[in-house]
């Protein structure tokens, strides 16, 4: 009684934790850790999206259970001690006879590195897969700021082509009630006005919606307003860097990172599943007093026959998990290629288009020009005057929508290639505990 006082002495305490249950969303952008005055850069979106996005936060608290895994890998079991007293129950004199005695599993010493490697590759694993859904989100991140900055570029073109379409339809319209034009005259500039209208409309919604995702990846209310900076872009890359570094891509990017761990993991597995054939050997002390009141003392051992179970279930599961692990690495790595390359080719087209495109933006606007010194000084008719005003602003429309191809691309390459991060060397030794996180300083 007086050990198991001692050991309950030690005991963890337990303490309710009741959930909160309004939601924990910030109603502005101030409110945010990390938060900036003025208008955010694409890296301010970056570091806030790591500090504020609810996932992230739920899934950072998922690494303690990684960690108690650790430690769990790591105890012993408690020595066994038995005791006893029995007490003669027919008729005659004796003496009751005593004996107790200490014992110790040696099979679980055997397995505590394994387990412990075992336990702490996966730790690794959980903390790189974190990191993987860090990447991705800072992803989602960036594309959205190039959508909304895209958007509102295009917003601007099109309320310019707005603005003349309704004055045309105005004068049109004046012009029928004053029997100066007819209905087939006012039916194109209708047609045009409501076509215009809809592309408005659209891409208010686009935009709001855009705005919306933005808030949510922060930790913002839908409504809270953020003011983007139009100036900072994602950074063109360069394709033949971008290819040689296919060649180390599985030491930088974190979910490739993850699978690499998740398999050094499944190997301490394995290796622990092959020890585990070792028999189950108990050892020990043993003393006591017999009937006769003689004390005596010495050695227990007890163990298993291996005769039945060796144990080759546990080592054919965790070798078929293992074989399963390998090919997974396998396919991850030959997509991720083929995705950058991919990618690569597209972002070759989109240049390709972007620069054929830049000569017949610039004669549409300097026809655009001609036109509007034309008709202000009665030279032009006013139709003549629209069809070179909605040229112009086809070609831009193209151009901003090739530039938001382009830049969604850049950003998708940064992630899918770990663009800027540095390598991570799998050992077979455990990682350390600090690895990714000083990876992640580098963001």
């Amino acid at each position: 009684m007086v050990l198991g006082l001692l050991a309950l002495t030690g005991c963890a305490s337990y303490a309710p934790q009741p959930l909160d249950r309004t939601p924990n969303l910030a109603s502005s952008l101030p409110i945010l850790a990390e938060a900036k005055r003025g208008a955010l850069t694409i890296h301010d979106v970056d570091r806030l999206a790591l500090a504020n996005n609810p996932e992230l936060r739920a899934a950072r608290a998922r690494l303690g259970l990684a960690r108690a895994q650790i430690i769990e890998a790591g105890v012993l079991p408690n020595p066994q001690i038995a005791l006893s007293y029995p007490f003669f129950a027919g008729g005659g004199e004796g003496t009751n006879s005593f004996s107790s005695g200490i014992s110790q599993d040696l099979k679980s010493i055997i397995l505590r590195p394994a387990k412990i490697e075992a336990a702490s590759n996966a730790a690794a694993e959980i903390d790189a897969s974190l990191y993987w859904q860090e990447w991705q989100t800072i992803g989602k991140a960036r594309i959205l700021f190039v959508d909304i900055v895209s958007g509102e570029r295009a917003e601007k073109v099109i309320g310019r082509t707005r603005k003349l379409l309704e004055d045309r339809l105005d004068h049109a319209t004046k012009a029928i009630d004053q029997g100066n034009g007819t209905l087939a005259s006012l039916s194109p500039d209708l047609a045009a006005a409501a076509e215009i209208q809809k592309l408005d409309d659209d891409l208010k919604r686009t935009q709001l919606s855009r705005r919306h995702q933005l808030n949510a990846l922060l930790g913002v209310a839908p409504d809270a307003p953020l003011a983007l900076a139009a100036g900072s872009l994602p950074p063109p890359l360069d394709p033949q860097r971008v290819r040689r570094g296919l060649d180390n891509l599985a030491d930088r990017r974190p979910d490739l990172i993850a699978l690499q761990y998740g398999y050094q993991s499944q190997e301490a597995k394995l290796r622990q599943a092959v020890l585990a054939q070792f028999p189950n050997v108990t050892i020990g002390i043993i003393g006591g007093r017999d009937n006769s009141g003689i004390y005596s003392v010495g050695p227990q051992v007890t163990f298993d026959l291996p005769i039945f179970d060796r144990n080759e279930g546990a080592i054919a599961r965790e070798g078929a998990t293992r074989e399963a692990l390998r090919c997974e690495f396998d396919a991850r790595l030959a997509a991720a290629a083929s995705e950058v390359g991919a990618l690569l080719s597209e972002q070759a087209l989109l240049q390709r288009q972007y620069a054929g495109l830049a000569p017949r933006l610039a004669k549409a606007r300097d026809i655009a020009a001609q036109s509007e010194k034309a008709y202000r000084q009665n030279l032009l008719d006013e139709r003549s005057f629209l069809d070179a005003q909605l040229a112009q602003f086809t070609i831009e429309r193209q151009r901003i929508e090739l530039e938001q191809a382009l830049l969604d691309g850049r950003a998708s390459l940064s992630i899918l290639t770990g663009a800027d991060l540095p390598p991570v060397a799998i050992a077979v030794e455990p990682p350390h505990d600090n690895m990714i996180s000083m990876i992640r300083e580098r963001l």
